[in-house]
């Protein structure tokens, strides 16, 4: 049988953008796109540095002052340039960030399309119906998963991630590979879930390393890129589970990138889950090309982020144990309050997950 394909399947739902454009040189399609939606005046959502890269046209809304892990004071200030700017629409432009606080804001706008182009292959954000957004007052990242989210259109051009630095390269790599794994193994998975999430894991498998080594490789780029956007519309209906649930506030309280917190997070929390689903890991380790068996699984991830250059969490926190250990307690709980770790194969508690962030220190 089938992997997924357990169980009788009453119903699903998958959900995608609109429109996809994908290929070398995709995003000189944008101005075709906007122009099928009649869109004349689009907000442009972006950071300061992906903004360099945007052509100087008179009069474009641009609004750049997104941060990584974008805040809620940073939606209210790209909806106060939308509005005061009369957009008719809104273009994303960059990373999981850029791409989060448009669709924040398009939530408030309401009634215009959203394009998503990302520069990055990691997040898959394009390609999803969910936005991570931080309450720095509370001081948790708060994700937001409902239908209206999804970009109208992804437009993924891998030769935007071609000047990519090698551990950014690393960290949204891994992080793709995750999305695919945790979408393998969610309890809310579904076969057409799980066609896009074995495409994001083969893909890893084949290209991460070398898109890693070297950047001008195309092939391996064109790769990432597709596999970061199956990733996304693999989790985008399947919900990703533990990894992401514990990475959120652990990027909240020392401030490491997202991709990054996965990364140093996804062999402690492999290794607690396998027997929560032990039959699903397997199949997953097959697609990997991985000797059956936990610890052959935990250890090829463990030698991935080594060959990749992706430090302990030890070395993300700056090593200080003290200040970890005094946040643990936090960062369990509001990891269980996001969701997420609901969906992973094995439960986990409070003290579990003290323990597997202690596990990846």
């Amino acid at each position: 049988m089938a992997a997924g394909v357990e169980q009788e399947v009453l119903a699903m739902r998958f959900d995608s953008p609109g429109r996809i454009e994908y290929g070398a040189g995709a995003r000189h399609r944008l101005e075709e796109v906007l122009a099928d939606w009649g869109i004349r005046r689009p907000l442009i959502v972006t950071d300061r540095w992906m903004a360099r890269s945007l052509p100087d046209k008179p009069g474009q809304l641009v609004y750049e002052g997104v941060q990584p892990d974008p805040t809620e004071a940073n939606v209210a200030a790209g909806l106060e340039q939308a509005q005061r700017g009369d957009a008719d629409g809104i273009v994303a432009f960059g990373g999981g960030s850029p791409i989060d606080c448009a669709k924040a804001i398009r939530k408030q706008l309401g009634g215009v399309k959203l394009v998503a182009v990302p520069t990055t292959a990691g997040t898959g954000s394009e390609a999803t119906p969910v936005m991570v957004i931080t309450d720095e007052e509370a001081g948790v990242k708060r994700m937001t998963r409902e239908p209206g989210l999804m970009p109208d259109a992804a437009i993924v051009d891998y030769e935007l991630s071609a000047t990519m630095p090698r551990p950014l390269t690393a960290h949204v790599g891994v992080d793709t590979l995750t999305h695919g794994l945790e979408a393998f193994v969610s309890r809310k998975r579904h076969p057409l879930s799980d066609a896009m999430a074995v495409r994001c894991m083969e893909r890893c498998r084949e290209h991460l390393r070398e898109a890693w080594r070297d950047g001008r490789q195309m092939r391996a780029r064109a790769g990432m890129a597709l596999a970061a956007l199956e990733g996304g519309l693999a989790f985008g209906n399947a919900s990703v589970a533990l990894v992401h649930g514990m990475s959120r506030p652990l990027g909240v309280v020392f401030h490491i990138a997202h991709g990054l917190s996965n990364a140093v997070l996804l062999p402690a929390v492999t290794k607690y889950s396998w027997e929560g689903d032990a039959e699903r890991y397997g199949e997953a380790a097959r697609v990997l090309g991985i000797e059956p068996g936990r610890e052959a699984f935990v250890a090829w991830l463990e030698a991935l982020n080594r060959s990749l250059e992706v430090p302990r969490l030890r070395e993300c926190c700056g090593g200080d144990r003290e200040r970890f250990e005094g946040q643990l307690g936090k960062m369990a709980r509001d990891a269980i309050a996001s969701g997420s770790p609901a969906n992973n194969p094995r439960r986990a508690g409070e003290d579990e997950i003290q323990a597997i962030y202690r596990e990846a220190w």
